[in-house]
């Protein structure tokens, strides 16, 4: 089956395309052409390099190893440091990290070229880009020149900015996305007049954050593809550094990865790709597999069979497949697939949960064997999932999963403690925030006796509800400018709240007098330093925390921290260009508030900032149920004994949601260049659901459970795409 096999002493340096679907050893055959090229497979010497290296690897060109997202770059990067014994040195790299770190690294060939100032370029996270293009655009927001569907202009916002990187990642200059949404985009969406207005607000989006040397992904994509990777002096730099590239899961690369590896190509260097066909995990956010799968063209084509995947039969997932899409198909379902149906979703949850229980409680199955999967998992299901579980005795582990900042009670009480300490911002806090906060500073790590068996130390308030709701009664003085707490003596019946809370309390005012008093001293920089004197004080207790908590609070203090070096740059500009205009300039303290402010209100709005490194747990012995999106799970190649597809009657499997960027069918290389017809979109859909069901089914090795309730949260009847095969597992089992 291996065509390309490196046999010693003789060298065939032709690139490698391995095409194979879900588990069939894509990954593992890449170590090995990896291992291979290391161990003496791969001449080093270059016939058009300029000049010849020797074959030591400290000296030779490198191998530039790419991976779809960074969860699966480090566990890449792990595989192959292993099999080498660490003898050779790994770069990894996810696309947009390869593109971004080039980006940094020639920023000085760059500022040449746009005639830029000669500072340090800074990369805006995304709720930093949103928050900043929304105060940018924020006249033509309010006067109603951008009517793009999707109602909020949070929404419209994020539409722009997701518009621009599409383009960058495509290939496709910023100057021609007006005319392609005009051409591409029904007329009851949006007009030419609307297209050109976007069109002009994305360039001098972009043209004010390159003054600034302000990078965003789409930015950074865009200086890649279109000025840096055809410049010769690049080129000769790549053809120097890289002798061999290899890159994992390509279906999910965007198109100017492509550019990049045929740069590479050219120039001689060998390769090594991967293909899922059905993957396509981010198509329709950045990523074009098609243009991408005709790379194979330049390689050695190596086809894995699906005889060695480690799952469910290949003829079931087709079985699966005909079933949803022929409505006259008729056949049984095998034991494997069985059925969990309701009438409403909460009875749903209930008994999917009880199942679990049952099944771990029995010994049939163990929690880090199982996998919920939904095509959307809300807050409600998430909460009740884990909560009965948790009652169970078994772990939960969400994947990847991305809450607002702000959800988190101890992010709440840290951004209500920066009202107390800084001036100007009483409008921002009420007594519901406070006596939140009282409780969440309260919270002590409760001791506990280990009897036999571990348990989970959750945290004891020393200030619980109630009380904190009498104290925030009575012991707080709401003001505009200058809010703050009182003696506990303020409130007459003090008495009342016993030792712990009156103790409690007395520490967190007298700690909050403290930091106001070095606030008007000018002795605490930025209120990075009240976070992390709160966080040290308050709320660490010894490294007690949970991971999610853990995960907040970092977070947090590297969202803050960015933003206060974004405004700090924003701020050096301002004085610069208030230093002819003495008059009516807001003073030092002024502006120290607005940001405190702008900041508080951009995460209560609900932004998902980006996530803290690390983003992984630390390795442990958890044996946690996982509980993921379709498209998480997915994107982060698992694989389980069982799984449970809770909501399998929603109409939401065949819509590709969130995963799906306005526009994004236009930015593809093979856009046919007319609209985009509710035809076109069928196919598409039907088309991502036949590649969803095919790849779930090569993660479950031994049973699917399919979780249905008639009715959905909304109440409304559920007629999703999967009712035939929800329908026929039913019919198999009564049988």
């Amino acid at each position: 089956m291996i065509t390309n096999y490196l046999k010693k002493n003789s060298v065939v340096q032709n690139s490698l395309w391995i095409i194979g679907s879900t588990r069939t050893g894509k990954t593992t055959r890449l170590v090995s052409q990896f291992y291979q090229w290391v161990e003496g497979g791969l001449d080093w010497s270059n016939p058009k390099s300029s000049s010849r290296y020797q074959r030591t690897p400290s000296k030779a060109p490198g191998i530039l190893v790419f991976a779809a997202n960074d969860d699966n770059r480090r566990e890449l990067a792990d595989r192959l440091t292993e099999v080498i014994r660490g003898r050779y040195p790994v770069l990894s790299k996810t696309p947009l990290g390869f593109f971004q770190d080039e980006v940094m690294l020639f920023w000085p060939l760059l500022i040449g070229r746009f005639d830029l100032k000669a500072q340090f370029p800074l990369r805006l996270r995304p709720e930093t880009e949103q928050d900043l293009a929304t105060q940018h655009w924020r006249t033509e927001l309010d006067n109603d020149l951008l009517q793009l569907p999707g109602g909020n202009d949070y929404t419209r916002v994020r539409r722009l900015l997701d518009l621009l990187q599409l383009a960058a990642v495509s290939g496709i200059p910023v100057e021609d996305i007006p005319h392609m949404l005009t051409v591409g985009i029904p007329e009851e969406e949006g007009n030419p007049e609307l297209w050109s207005t976007v069109g002009k607000l994305l360039l001098e989006w972009r043209s004010w954050c390159l003054e600034r040397g302000f990078l965003t992904y789409g930015i950074i994509a865009e200086l890649y593809w279109r000025y840096l990777l055809p410049d010769p002096t690049y080129q000769q730099y790549l053809q120097q550094r890289y002798q061999a590239v290899l890159a994992d899961d390509v279906d999910d690369y965007p198109a100017i990865a492509r550019d990049l590896f045929e740069t590479l190509l050219n120039q001689g260097a060998v390769g090594a790709f991967s293909f899922n066909p059905n993957g396509q995990v981010r198509l329709g956010l950045n990523a074009d597999p098609n243009y991408l799968a005709d790379l194979a063209s330049r390689c050695l084509v190596e086809i894995l069979p699906d005889s060695s995947i480690d799952a469910m039969p290949v003829e079931l997932a087709n079985t699966v497949v005909e079933l949803i899409s022929n409505s006259m198909f008729i056949e049984g379902l095998p034991e494997s697939i069985q059925s969990i149906q309701t009438t409403s979703r909460a009875q749903l949850l209930q008994q999917t949960a009880g199942v679990i229980s049952q099944a771990i409680k029995s010994g049939q199955v163990q929690p880090g064997e199982i996998a919920i999967i939904a095509p959307g998992l809300d807050a409600i299901a998430r909460y009740t999932l884990t909560e009965i579980l948790t009652n169970f005795g078994i772990a939960v582990e969400p994947l990847n999963d991305q809450r607002p900042l702000v959800s988190s009670p101890m992010v709440q009480g840290l951004l209500t403690l920066l009202a107390l300490v800084y001036p100007g911002l009483g409008r921002l806090v009420n007594r519901d925030a406070i006596a939140q906060m009282l409780v969440v500073l309260s919270s002590q790590p409760q001791v506990q006796e280990l009897k036999g068996e571990s348990s989970n130390m959750q945290p004891a308030t020393l200030i619980d509800p109630v009380r904190a709701g009498l104290l925030a009664d009575h012991c707080y003085a709401p003001d505009p400018e200058q809010p703050r707490l009182l003696p506990v003596e303020s409130f007459p019946r003090w008495d009342r709240l016993g030792h712990q809370a009156t103790t409690a309390y007395s520490e967190i005012f007298q700690w909050l007098e403290l930091q106001r008093e070095q606030q008007q001293q000018g002795l605490i920089p930025s209120c990075l330093v009240v976070f992390d004197r709160a966080i040290q004080k308050f709320l660490w207790h010894g490294s007690n925390l949970a991971y999610e908590q853990l995960a907040a609070l970092r977070e947090l203090m590297e969202t803050a921290q960015h933003y206060w070096e974004v405004n700090g740059r924003l701020g050096k500009e301002l004085k610069v260009n208030d230093s002819s205009q003495t008059n009516q300039q807001p003073s030092n303290r002024q502006r120290s508030t607005q940001t405190i402010a702008q900041f508080i209100l951009m995460l209560r709005r609900g932004t998902v900032t980006a996530n803290p490194y690390p983003v992984r747990r630390l390795p442990t012995a958890t044996n946690a149920v996982t509980l993921a999106t379709i498209f998480q799970y997915r994107a982060a190649r698992r694989c389980h004994r069982w799984h449970f597809w809770l909501d399998a009657g929603s109409s939401l499997w065949l819509s590709g949601g969130a995963a799906t960027l306005f526009g994004a069918h236009l930015f593809l290389k093979e856009w046919s260049g007319r609209p985009w017809t509710e035809e076109d979109k069928v196919q598409a859909d039907q088309q991502r659901l036949e590649r969803i069901l095919r790849d779930l089914f090569g993660r479950v090795t031994e049973r699917l459970y399919l979780c249905h309730s008639e009715l959905a949260v909304s109440g409304t009847e559920q007629n999703g795409p999967l009712l035939s095969l929800i329908h026929t597992a039913i019919n198999t089992a009564v049988s």
